[in-house]
């Protein structure tokens, strides 16, 4: 029985993990040089909005990237979504965007998804980060102007 249980769960979890893999693949990003000293602490946020579709999230990930208002916008398919609306239970399949900026943009990046997404209630929700890749840190700064 609870080999049963678990290869579902392994199953879940090794699509995931490929999933993520293909996303988080940056061998073809430029990176800054590694003498570039990293941004502080929470200068560079990941901010994530929730999409009915690939079609409306590659729309806004352009429009983000062409208007520097993000450096790398990563477009998670196939997401499952249980939430209460309007005093129902609905669930949806989603797509989710994972925005990196800088901390000091995300006010910008939420108008910007506000105006152009399709939802009444969109989801705009972010967390500084406080620790990574010294050199992706440093890229995300460069790339997104102050």
């Amino acid at each position: 029985m609870t080999t049963k249980l678990l290869l579902p769960s392994l199953s879940v979890a090794c699509v995931l993990l490929s999933q993520l893999r293909g996303v988080l693949n940056l061998r073809t990003m430029t990176t800054t040089s590694p003498s570039v000293p990293p941004p502080p602490p929470g200068t560079v946020s990941a901010a994530y909005v929730t999409c009915p579709n690939e079609e409306v999230a590659r729309k806004l990930a352009r429009g983000l990237v062409e208007g520097k208002l993000a450096a790398c916008v990563n477009i998670i398919p196939q997401i499952k979504s249980i939430y209460e609306w309007q005093g129902k239970i609905e669930e949806d399949s989603e797509v989710l965007m994972m925005i990196k900026t800088r901390t000091t943009k995300v006010p910008q990046v939420t108008q910007y998804v506000k105006k152009h997404h399709p939802y009444d209630v969109c989801e705009v929700i972010s967390h500084p980060i406080q620790d990574g890749n010294p050199d992706y840190l440093s890229w995300v700064t460069t790339v997104v102007p102050e």
